[in-house]
């Protein structure tokens, strides 16, 4: 029997859920391409690399293109799963908020 999906505390940060939930759509991404497109800085992105490192979400891999340094990171098996499992988590409060509230009233009386 499996666990219910519950909510992943080390992704709850935003920065922490945008990144995981960016690299769910690739294989693997250069540490300018995910600055960029999530509009962070170098430090900001560095420490919320190593945090989910550390955490065994991501992967990072260093190597050189040509001469020059390069970093890149992608979501492991266990990042997807663990990614997968909080977004499940967070549609059922959603979904059971709404269902507390649908027999509220609608409009300011």
């Amino acid at each position: 029997m499996s666990a219910e999906p519950a909510l992943d505390p080390a992704v709850q940060h935003p920065t922490k859920l945008a990144v995981v939930a960016f690299l769910s759509g690739c294989v693997e991404a250069d540490f300018k391409t995910v600055r960029d497109r999530l509009e962070l800085t170098d430090s900001a992105l560095s420490r919320t690399l190593s945090g989910l490192e550390e955490t065994g979400h991501v992967a990072v891999r260093k190597g050189f293109v040509g001469k020059r340094p390069r970093t890149w990171v992608s979501l492991t098996a266990e990042g997807r799963r663990r990614l997968a499992g909080h977004l499940t988590a967070l549609q059922r409060i959603a979904a059971g908020a709404l269902a507390q509230a649908a027999d509220l009233p609608t409009e300011v009386p």
